[in-house]
């Protein structure tokens, strides 16, 4: 048997090679974090709010819108929060009366429909009585006012152009 010496094949330099390159990233990375951190510059911030609309303005008269100045249209409530004044940028001011609205449920809503048909009847009754009142008084002299005369008044002036129809008892 011919022995053949047995020769290494492997070659490790390739393997050398990625390991240097891995060493010099990794110093590579060293001197990165070893050099210093640039400071940050300095911030001057400087913030100019614009004035906030949503607040509510109260004035006592409209002396005191007057007097203040504004960049837009203004509202200004009274402290009863009955009027408000709205200013423009020209100074023009337009005052308004403010009156509240409740919300009605059904209870209120018939309460009010039948008062008002209350008021309607006493301005009824109150027709009738003054034309009963009218009427005595023309035909006497007596103008007491009592239920008596005016209920003999109206009997008394009961149109003529209706007649009374007896009923028969005919079959």
């Amino acid at each position: 048997m011919n022995t053949v010496p047995y020769f290494n094949v492997y070659n490790p330099q390739p393997s050398l090679d990625r390991i240097n390159d891995q060493i010099s990233q990794l110093e590579n990375m060293k001197k990165q974090l070893q050099q210093p951190m640039p400071q940050p510059t300095n911030l001057t911030q400087n913030f100019q709010l614009a004035p906030n609309s949503n607040t509510i303005k109260y004035a006592d008269s409209i002396d005191e819108v007057q007097k203040s100045m504004v960049i837009g249209d203004t509202p200004y409530f009274s402290h009863d929060m009955s009027v408000v004044w709205i200013k423009n940028i020209q100074g023009n001011i337009n005052t308004y009366e403010l009156k509240e609205i409740v919300a009605k449920d059904e209870k209120d809503l018939t309460i009010e429909y039948l008062q008002s048909q209350l008021e309607e009847l006493k301005g009824m009754i109150k027709n009738e009585s003054n034309v009963a009142n009218d009427i005595s008084t023309e035909d006497e002299p007596d103008t007491s006012g009592d239920d008596e005369s005016i209920n003999s008044a109206i009997k008394k002036n009961k149109s003529s152009s209706l007649s009374r129809i007896s009923k028969s008892k005919a079959k």
